[in-house]
């Protein structure tokens, strides 16, 4: 129940308790303790003529219940009526602030927190709530703020140790004098190279866009086109696990964006499918224009993600299978990144799986005319 109905509900209950208690004071001063009166003046009374005369007065100036049901009707439902409207309204207008308060932190995330509440700068709780709140989403913002730029000064950072890393261990690997083990030892150095320069080009890209400074182009690209291209590399990665790969539907739709950025979300998604999938299975790969919307639509029979798994799978560096992803190349940012690109095109992307079953991953990119 809402605060505004619970008050609501309280505050007419307190009302009709009390018209309860000033109605029995009401009857018991105007009824009982009048007749109480003239029955003793009655009592008292000698001459005939005045007990007539208090008789008469006993029953013109007592009222009746039958009289206060009708004031209490004609007056006071009414005025009760008027009562709780008033304070239904009282109580609107006054928690007007806090409903405020409760949008503003339902849509408060890592993008927006610098956005401030306006105060009414009447000093009551509910202003001072504002200003507490407005003081934790600044230091949240400042907070954000403070590991994007670590973040992307350690990438910055670590990319001219690998670049030289790396340009040692392919001389390395050019010595004819490298005895097989030693070669094999300098090839997995290498590959671990390339993951871990994988991972902090990855971190940067990510990070650059938190804070803006990645552009994309503007200009027609034919997404079936791109679709393509992704399957016809999906059918290459997926040859040394004997995965079927099928293209059923891909009409022809063009999109405004980038194209280089377009083609990597469908890489990643691709290369996911295939990674995360089981020896003889499938990857089903559809592209379909429903209205204004370009619909990309990839299956894979993979092992599945659980359902406490899925609201999770777009964080960075979250797997759902730890023991699974030990087993399989990558980093953990493939569908960060594809969901930034997604979100930057204006579409989105959702992910739906089942235990042993089809995990189907869907994106939405606005059609051009």
């Amino acid at each position: 129940m809402r605060i505004r109905t619970r008050l609501t509900v309280w505050y007419a209950g307190v009302f009709f308790v009390s018209a309860l208690v000033i109605g029995f004071v009401a009857y018991k001063e105007l009824v009982v303790e009048k007749r109480r009166e003239l029955r003793q003046m009655l009592a008292t009374a000698d001459e005939k003529s005045s007990i007539t005369t208090l008789q008469a007065r006993l029953e013109e100036e007592a009222p009746d219940v039958e009289d206060l049901l009708d004031i209490g009707l004609r007056f006071g439902l009414p005025a009760a009526l008027l009562a709780l409207v008033g304070g239904w309204l009282l109580t609107r207008k006054a928690l007007t602030p806090l409903a405020a308060l409760s949008r503003a932190a339902e849509q408060a995330n890592e993008s927006n927190l610098r956005r401030q509440l306006p105060r009414t700068g009447n000093g009551d709780e509910l202003d001072r709530l504002t200003e507490v709140f407005n003081a934790m989403t600044a230091r949240l913002s400042d907070s954000f703020q403070r590991v994007r730029e670590f973040t992307l000064h350690a990438s910055h950072e670590l990319k001219t140790p690998l670049t030289v890393l790396r340009g040692q261990l392919e001389t390395a690997l050019n010595e004819p004098a490298l005895t097989p083990a030693q070669r094999e030892l300098a090839t997995d150095q290498l590959d671990e190279l390339d993951r871990l320069t994988k991972i902090v080009d990855g971190l940067s890209l990510l990070t650059k866009a938190d804070t803006g400074q990645v552009e994309l182009r503007r200009e027609p690209v034919r997404l079936d086109e791109l679709v393509w291209e992704a399957c016809a590399d999906a059918e290459v990665l997926a040859r040394p696990n004997h995965l079927a790969v099928r293209l059923e539907q891909c009409d022809a739709v063009t999109v405004s964006g980038d194209r280089d950025r377009l083609r990597q979300l469908l890489l990643n998604l691709t290369d996911n499918a295939v990674k995360y999938n089981q020896p003889g299975g499938s990857v089903t790969l559809a592209l379909v224009q429903r209205g204004d919307t370009a619909e990309i639509t990839i299956h894979n029979t993979g092992p599945g993600i659980p359902s406490e798994a899925l609201p999770r799978v777009f964080d960075r560096f979250f797997r759902a299978d730890a023991s699974h992803g030990k087993s399989v190349e990558g980093c953990g940012l493939g569908l960060s990144i594809a969901q930034w690109i997604a979100t930057a095109h204006g579409g989105t992307i959702q992910m739906t799986s089942k235990p042993r079953g089809l995990t189907t991953v869907v994106v939405r990119l606005p059609a051009s005319a």
